[in-house]
C-alpha cells in the first residue's frame, strides 16, 4: 500500500499537471514536516543537556547497562517536560487556545490570528532560550546564517549582543546557538561528575598496585565502591536536582 501511494505521487510529479506537482509538494512537504518535528521540538528544550548529562552519570560509575537506555531517555523525557511546562502551558493558554477558539485578543481587536498565535509562540520559546546562549556562539552562527541581520544589528567594536540582534535573527540561527549551549553546559556537568569517579579509580588502580595485583582490573574493584558511594550521596537526586534548577532559573529570568 505504501510502495503504491508513493507511485501515484511520482506519477502526478511526472505527468506535467501543476495542480498536480504542487499537491504533491505539499503532500512531500507535510511528510517531511512530521518526521522532523519531534527532533526540532526536542532541541529547543532541555532535553539534549539532561539526556547527556545522565549518560555521563552512567558512564562515570562504570555501569554500562544499569539504568538501561529506556529508562534514561524516559527519564529525560519526563524531566524535560517538568522543565518546559511553564512555557508550553503558556503558549497553549495564551497562544494555541485563544486561536483554536477563534477568540478576539485584547492588543488588536480582531480574531487571533495564525501569525499572532505564531508570534507568542516564537517569543516565549526565545526568553526561554536567550539565557542559556552564549554570545560568541549567537554570532558566529548569525555571521553566516543570516549576514543581513548580522551587518544591520551588530556593531563589532562594541562586541555586545543586545535584545534588539537578538529578535532580529530567525529560529535557524537561535536554535543552533542554544544547541551549542546545551552542549556545552552537559559536557562541563559531566566533567564535573566524572572528577569524583576518576578519583576513586585512581586510589583503587594505586592500591592493588602496590599490593602487586596487577592481573586483577581496577575497575572491577572499583564498580562496588563508585555504587556505594553514588548511594550514599543519593547521587541521582543530586544530578536532577541541578538539571532542574538550571532550568527553572532560565523560565525565572
Amino acid at each position: 500500500m505504501a510502495s503504491e501511494g508513493a507511485t501515484d505521487i511520482v506519477s502526478k510529479v511526472l505527468d506535467g499537471n501543476p495542480e498536480n506537482v504542487g499537491v504533491s509538494i505539499k503532500l512531500l512537504l507535510i511528510t517531511t514536516v512530521v518526521a522532523v518535528a519531534p527532533a526540532l521540538l526536542l532541541l529547543t528544550t532541555s532535553f539534549t543537556r539532561i539526556i547527556i548529562v545522565l549518560g555521563f552519570v552512567r558512564r562515570a560509575i562504570g555501569a554500562q547497562d544499569a539504568p538501561p537506555n529506556q529508562i534514561i531517555f524516559g527519564l529525560s523525557l519526563l524531566l524535560t517536560l517538568v522543565v518546559m511546562g511553564p512555557t508550553w502551558s503558556d503558549i497553549y493558554e495564551n497562544a494555541i487556545q485563544p486561536y483554536s477558539n477563534q477568540e478576539v485578543s485584547p492588543v488588536t481587536g480582531e480574531v487571533v490570528s495564525a501569525d499572532e498565535a505564531f508570534g507568542y509562540a516564537d517569543t516565549r520559546v526565545r526568553e526561554f532560550m536567550y539565557p542559556f546562549i552564549s554570545p560568541e556562539d549567537l554570532v558566529l552562527i548569525a555571521r553566516v546564517g543570516d549576514p543581513q541581520s548580522y551587518q544591520e544589528h551588530y556593531d563589532p567594536e562594541q562586541a555586545v549582543v543586545t535584545r534588539t540582534f537578538a529578535d532580529s535573527l530567525p529560529l535557524t540561527v537561535i536554535v543552533p546557538a542554544f544547541v551549542l549551549a546545551e552542549l556545552k553546559l552537559a559536557f562541563q556537568m559531566g566533567v564535573m561528575i566524572f572528577i569524583p569517579f576518576l578519583v576513586i579509580d585512581l586510589v583503587v588502580s594505586a592500591i592493588l598496585v602496590s599490593m602487586g595485583m596487577f592481573m586483577l582490573p581496577p575497575v572491577l574493584v572499583s564498580l562496588p565502591f563508585k555504587i556505594l558511594v553514588f548511594v550514599l550521596a543519593d547521587g541521582w537526586s543530586l544530578v536532577v536536582e541541578q538539571l532542574l534548577y538550571a532550568g527553572s532559573m532560565a523560565v525565572a529570568s
